[in-house]
């Protein structure tokens, strides 16, 4: 037998998952219990009672007065049956004439003597019985009633009401299972517990509750209105979190933006700045579970699904029930005819019957249908409520209205469903839930965080000075820009990297001394105040990006900006690039540094093309082949072509009259022929063509007579012509890490010279005519095969470098001491042959150890 216990344990949901519970649900589980009460009744009843009671039906009234008189036989039989709980007691009386025998059980001795000697006293007592008896006498014995009754209860009793307590119980059991299914089914309760914890967690956090507070008190109406509610409530009532905690099956707002005091209501208006840190670690947790979540459960429906066909299949179930049960309503009766077919055992064919419990399983059996036909109403209510409106989607329209949240995303799919679901238990679940779908919210958290967390004493431990001693502040990898960041005003260099939410407000004007903006992989947003104060005060932008669409639209419009720096890729396709907007405000831009993947010189830089004086590219391989642009950029003093694959010196180049430095570097340049073209370009002073495959410079480079620094090195040159060698004005000249093998005397023409690089080549001998170079301050001799360094090094006075470092040499020559501004920091030599000097010159030339910065102030 089923304990009460026992079945209301199928209906145990766990208390969390009453949020996903709506009133029709509720209501039919107690319909359930209630319908599981009458089973248990029903069946207890008819376990305990008697089933049914039979008595014989006689054939006619002669046959039963004749059979006295034909048998010459008198029987007078009382039969007392009483049936209760499986017992039977009987008491029964015979008196027989004739040759019958004669039992007299349970008579006393007593009175069957008396009634020997006083016969006629016993006549009368018999007729006296014969009176009072009223019907019709059997002469079955009590087993004969047992198995009558037995044989009856199967054979007349109709089946729905010896079976109706079981059918009864089972509906019940289907209906309950029926009505969790969805909470049980192994592809959708992961998903439903997953949401009823981060529903909690959301409901329950302290930024869902700080975060509709600051909203609240953003409307001053309605901060009026709820003093005024503060005003009504008893004054002991408090949201104080001492008082106890909620219980885990009824969630509760853990925090709230109101206090209220024995002595005054009042209203505790929420801080911008405090929130614990767990909390907000929590919170910011909580933004990408639910992000998570949100991306898992959108894509499907079967959550939906599931409820619509459990829904269905209780509406299937009722009308079966229904249809099934009224038939037999009427079967349940208090009389039945018996035809056992036991005439041989009890002498009787038929017998009338009686169902004790027929009217108790009547009332029953309405009362059942009654609760079936309010849970299919209910049934049809929900498929109802189901198909009336689009489940599929749920709009924060409302919670968007009144929250300054207007962001908050509509959902679709299963995640919609949970939450309609929800809203039938309590709405304010989804108000507070939408708080983490909002991309303003999650802000708003990471910006109460990180200004907790960065304050001005730890900004200001993170200055420094950078090489032009200006005071620099290096943010990397922050959820946004601090706001005490705006605080330094003393501020040179702001660098910005990898900070996707970074906003730069109008406290910005406060850094008066700021000038050099930092963009890496940070898509700033500037407000207009802030925008005004960049446009009129930032000198230079530093922007690397990934995508062209990464620039910040207002970079080309800092009409004050000297110097732009952009790296990324800009390829053909984005050759729009600097782009998307035009560089025509930037009237004043004079250094513009490109660092990309460039096939052309893109068209947009001629807008400001009449005011550069110093243009930057550097490709990554890419090779750069439409150069024309370059003919406008009359005032271009500095040109840079690096890593272009670059094969010729480009023509365009040489209608740049007022070139002064030209730099094509890490090229595939093989031949400079073209360098004659140069004698036109009359302020030519440096020209670097290292790290290319050059072969031989070609005699014409004499007329390039302004030449002050050349730079040749990592080529393949063999020989230095005498040409180079005119050049009178040349004071740098680098020709290291070539297959050199001799110097030429006419080095020694090279009066002005002060720089000379000829490191990693194979020279063996160090003519004489080199130390005539009296202005010689960098000698870099190093990784050759040089076997001996001439006394002649001592005319070198301002010799500060010296590198020999890499060839052959036994010892140094002793005259190194005439160099009197060489010092050991200058001499990058051997250990060894550094012992081989006098100690007096060792002395000399380490005469900066006791001050080792002497040659940087």
């Amino acid at each position: 037998m089923f304990t009460l216990a026992e079945v209301a344990s199928l209906n145990d949901i766990q208390p969390t998952y009453r949020i996903l519970k709506p009133w029709w649900d509720v209501f039919m589980d107690y319909l359930a219990v209630v319908m599981l009460m009458v089973a248990i009744f029903a069946g207890t009843m008819q376990l305990t009672k008697d089933q049914v009671v039979c008595l014989p039906v006689l054939q006619s009234t002669v046959n039963s007065k004749a059979q006295p008189s034909t048998s010459g036989r008198a029987d007078f039989t009382t039969v007392e049956t009483t049936t209760g709980q499986g017992e039977a007691s009987s008491s029964m009386r015979t008196v027989s004439f004739g040759s019958a025998p004669t039992v007299t059980p349970e008579v006393p001795l007593s009175r069957a003597t008396s009634s020997q000697y006083h016969p006629t006293e016993s006549g009368q007592e018999l007729k006296k019985e014969q009176k009072d008896s009223s019907g019709r006498k059997t002469n079955l014995d009590f087993q004969q009633y047992v198995f009558i009754n037995q044989m009856c209860y199967h054979l007349a009793l109709p089946w729905y009401s010896k079976y109706f307590p079981y059918l009864v119980l089972i509906h019940t059991i289907i209906l309950i299972v029926s009505s969790n299914f969805w909470f049980k089914y192994p592809k959708t309760c992961s998903k439903i517990e997953h949401f009823v914890s981060i529903l909690g967690k959301c409901f329950e956090s302290p930024w869902t509750t700080k975060a509709l507070s600051e909203t609240a008190c953003e409307d001053s109406e309605e901060n009026k209105q709820r003093l005024t509610g503060a005003q009504s409530l008893p004054k002991y009532v408090s949201t104080s979190s001492d008082e106890g905690s909620p219980s885990a099956s009824t969630p509760m707002i853990t925090k709230s933006g109101f206090k209220f005091s024995s002595d005054k209501p009042m209203i505790e208006v929420p801080s911008v700045t405090i929130l614990d840190k767990k909390d907000g670690e929590q919170a910011k947790a909580l933004f990408e579970k639910v992000r998570k979540f949100r991306a898992h459960v959108e894509d499907s429906d079967l959550i939906y699904k599931l409820y619509v066909g459990q829904t269905v299949i209780k509406t299937v179930k009722f009308i079966f029930i229904l249809c099934y049960t009224a038939n037999f309503v009427n079967t349940i009766s208090f009389e039945h005819i018996c035809n056992p077919k036991v005439e041989h055992l009890i002498g009787y064919t038929q017998f009338e019957c009686t169902h004790n419990m027929a009217y108790m399983l009547k009332k029953l059996l309405i009362s059942y249908i009654s609760l079936i036909c309010v849970y299919g109403f209910i049934c049809l209510y929900t498929l109802f409520w189901l198909f009336r409106i689009p489940l599929k989607e749920y709009s924060f329209e409302k919670v968007r209205e009144e929250s300054s949240f207007s962001d908050i995303p509509d959902v679709k799919n299963d995640f919609a469903f949970l939450l309609h679901m929800v809203d039938q238990y309590d709405q304010l679940y989804s108000k507070r839930f939408g708080v983490f779908l909002s991309e303003v919210s999650e802000n708003k958290l990471r910006e109460i965080s990180l200004n907790h967390e960065w304050t001005f004493e730890k900004l200001r431990q993170h200055v420094s000075r950078n090489a032009q001693e200006k005071q620099e502040l290096h943010l990397f990898m922050l959820s946004g820009v601090p706001d005490a960041v705006f605080d330094l005003t003393d501020l040179d260099v702001l660098k910005l990297e990898l900070i996707s939410e970074a906003k730069i407000p109008p406290k910005i004007s406060q850094m008066t001394n700021l000038q050099e903006l930092h963009l890496c992989h940070c898509p700033v947003k500037v407000e207009q105040t802030a925008f005004s104060f960049l446009r009129d005060h930032l000198r230079c932008l530093h922007v690397k990006f990934t995508d062209v669409a990464e620039i910040p639209a207002w970079v080309y419009l800092l009409k004050n900006l000297r110097e732009l720096y952009l790296i990324g890729n800009l390829n053909s396709e984005n050759n729009k690039m600097i782009g998307l907007e035009s560089l025509r405000e930037l009237r004043h831009l004079k250094i513009l540094h490109v660092k990309s993947n460039l096939t052309k010189i893109p068209p947009n830089i001629t807008d400001v093309a009449p005011h550069l004086t110093k243009l930057v590219i550097h490709n990554d391989g890419t090779k750069l082949v439409v150069l024309n642009s370059l003919k406008k950029m009359i005032n271009v003093a500095e040109l840079e072509l690096q890593n272009c694959e670059l094969e010729r010196i480009p023509h365009a180049i040489f209608s740049l009259s007022n070139l002064q430095e030209l730099d094509l570097k890490s090229n595939s340049i093989r031949t400079i022929e073209e360098i004659i073209s140069f004698q036109h370009l009359k302020r030519l002073t440096c020209l670097k063509l290292w790290h290319n495959k050059i072969v031989e410079i070609p005699p014409s480079i004499t007329h390039v007579r302004n030449l002050e620094s050349l730079y040749l090195s990592n080529n393949k040159l063999e020989s230095l012509p005498p040409a180079v060698f005119s050049l009178q004005k040349l004071r740098c000249l680098d020709v290291s890490y070539n297959s050199i093998a001799l110097i030429p005397d006419e080095i020694g023409c090279l009066q002005n010279l002060q720089h000379f690089y000829i490191t990693g080549n194979k020279v063996k001998i160090l003519p004489k005519e080199l130390f005539k170079c009296v202005k010689l301050r960098t000698l870099s001799l190093g990784q050759n095969s040089i076997t001996s360094i001439p006394d002649k090094i001592g005319k070198l006075l301002q010799l500060t470098h010296l590198e020999l470092k890499g060839n052959c040499l036994d010892r140094l020559p002793a005259t190194l001491e005439q160099c009197s501004l060489l010092r050991k920091s200058g001499l990058v030599v051997e250990d060894h042959l550094f012992d081989t000097l006098p100690s007096e010159v060792k002395e000399v030339l380490n005469q900066d150890t006791s001050i080792p910065y002497a040659n940087g102030i």
